[in-house]
């Protein structure tokens, strides 16, 4: 079975040595750039399963090069995620908003590297979109048809909103969702609802799923996911 091709883009070549060692041990087919408009031609020719994108470049800057990829539609598809510094909360933020699946932050591991990546090509590869199919994921059944949540075989109580937040959350389990994102999957882009209604959400939903409350992750300065 042949791996997925990596795109690693970072004008470092230390850390792109990292990538490109780490990933390639373990089978990937690994392609790198150190530039942002080099990573925009080898998106478009070699169409990787997955890009790992520096946010610090030179000329043009990772948040550019996401925003170019995410707009064309031969790009759009493929999954990004980002390498930051550690304490850039506005840069992963807007990465997010733009449409990355998740983030890294500099230093970090080679362990974290591969399993982040091999994460994030399982999850794009089991769903691109969260549909209607029910939903278990630890001791949680969600049924989106029948709108009915059940924890520990119990059925709990949400309102439509709350509702719609756990399944957004629960069907990508591990991927990270700022506080915009909710909202505009929730009610639409035009929704009036401001990020601190959502935290509102967040704390009722908690609180009404009891212990299972606890697998929705708050990523200070980010936003939620759902533990894997």
């Amino acid at each position: 079975m042949v791996k997925a091709k990596i795109l690693a883009v970072d004008d470092e070549e230390d850390i792109l040595e990292l990538v490109r060692y780490n990933l390639a041990r373990e089978g990937y087919q690994v392609h790198s750039a150190s530039t942002g408009e080099s990573a925009i031609d080898q998106a478009k020719s070699i169409n990787p399963n997955l890009i790992i994108l520096d946010l610090m470049l030179p000329g043009m800057d990772g948040l550019e090069v996401a925003r170019v990829l995410k707009q064309n539609p031969d790009t759009s598809h493929i999954p990004i995620v980002m390498l930051t510094a550690k304490g850039d909360d506005a840069d992963i933020v807007a990465g997010l908003e733009l449409g990355a699946e998740d983030y890294i932050t500099k230093p970090f591991s080679p362990r974290v590297l591969v399993a982040r990546v091999r994460a994030v090509l399982r999850r794009v590869q089991k769903s691109e979109v969260p549909g209607e199919d029910i939903i278990k994921i630890h001791e949680l059944s969600i049924n989106p048809l029948r709108h009915e949540v059940l924890a520990k075989n119990k059925p709990v109580e949400l309102t439509a909103t709350e509702f719609k937040i756990l399944q957004i959350l629960a069907a990508r389990p591990g991927w990270v969702f700022t506080r915009n994102q909710i909202i505009n999957q929730v009610k639409g882009e035009d929704y009036p609802v401001t990020d601190r209604s959502v935290d509102v959400q967040i704390v009722g939903l908690r609180k009404k799923l009891g212990v299972a409350g606890g697998y929705i992750e708050t990523i200070h300065g980010v936003g939620y996911r759902f533990k894997e």
